[in-house]
């Protein structure tokens, strides 16, 4: 199944546009998009295979943080983890 993992790490600094630019690029690799500009906490939206929810939110964090590290970031603590399942995302709202 697939996840949209959204994850949040606390940096050491105010991240610049090219800060962003750099993970946007490292994540690009796990369908992946990046936040960050002008806040002292950088993030990223990935898509994972999981089987469950748990999984998920591991497997993205593990690809987060090598792809933050590729960036050049510092290695924050991280402050948000969440993931929805694709069948969850098509699901009407009730």
């Amino acid at each position: 199944m697939r996840w949209s993992v959204g994850i949040q790490a606390e940096g050491d600094r105010v991240m610049t546009r090219e800060d962003v630019v750099e993970l946007a690029d490292a994540v690009a690799v796990y369908n992946g998009i990046a936040t960050g500009i002008g806040t002292s906490r950088y993030g990223a939206q990935l898509v994972v295979e999981a089987d469950r929810r748990e999984e998920a939110i591991e497997k993205g964090t593990q690809q987060f943080s090598e792809a933050a590290a590729r960036a050049g970031l510092p290695p924050g603590p991280i402050v948000r983890a969440e993931a929805i399942s694709e069948a969850e995302d098509q699901e009407p709202d009730a």
